[in-house]
């Protein structure tokens, strides 16, 4: 077996299998800001199927999101029954989607490649977001990647893998009539 085998067998239970490792990682993850700019990817073979190279123009950040419902900021006490007060609402992305949304407002000049996940304990998720700098010389060389150049906004669009997963894009045919070319677009198309 190469190297990428071992190390995506290893990861297939890292609880179990990297056991100590995995303690440490996360303590001292808890430590660090919430994003993060790192040397080199926790998973390599990871990050490399994903369209990681180790050249310039090429950044990864781990980024922290915090688990549970997104809270919404307290409102008044008086004038509203109890169903309308609800401090508690669930999302429709993925934590996934949230952690390469944060990671690229850090970094306002990147585009999101992809993204993957390195951890998580009761209360934070941990992703690793591949960064494409759009205006980096060899990367608008590289005709392998220099697509991304015309792109603007991939994470806020919901055109990264984890975006297109949360709008129900792994599935196709019947019964899924109505997310294509997306929930809103088809849902003003049903109202005229």
């Amino acid at each position: 077996m190469g190297i990428y085998k071992y190390i995506r067998e290893a990861w297939k239970k890292p609880k179990e299998n990297l056991k100590e490792i995995w303690r440490e990682r996360l303590n001292a993850w808890k430590r660090e800001p919430v994003t993060i700019r790192i040397e080199r990817p926790t998973r390599l073979d990871r990050a490399r199927s994903l369209g990681y190279k180790a050249k310039p123009g090429y950044i990864i950040v781990r980024q922290r999101v915090i688990r549970g419902g997104r809270q919404r900021s307290k409102v008044g006490r008086g004038g509203r029954r109890s169903k309308h007060f609800g401090l508690r609402k669930d999302v429709d992305i993925n934590y996934q989607s949230v952690a390469e949304e944060r990671a690229v407002k850090s970094y306002v000049n990147c585009e999101v490649l992809n993204s993957y996940y390195v951890g998580h304990d009761g209360k934070y998720f941990w992703y690793e977001v591949i960064l494409v700098d759009r205006m980096h010389p060899q990367i608008m060389a590289d005709e392998r990647i220099n697509w991304i150049c015309s792109q603007r906004g991939r994470a806020f669009r919901g055109i990264t893998s984890a975006g297109r997963k949360s709008r129900g894009f792994r599935h196709k045919g019947k019964g899924t009539e109505h997310l294509r070319p997306s929930r809103s677009a088809d849902r003003r198309r049903r109202d005229l």
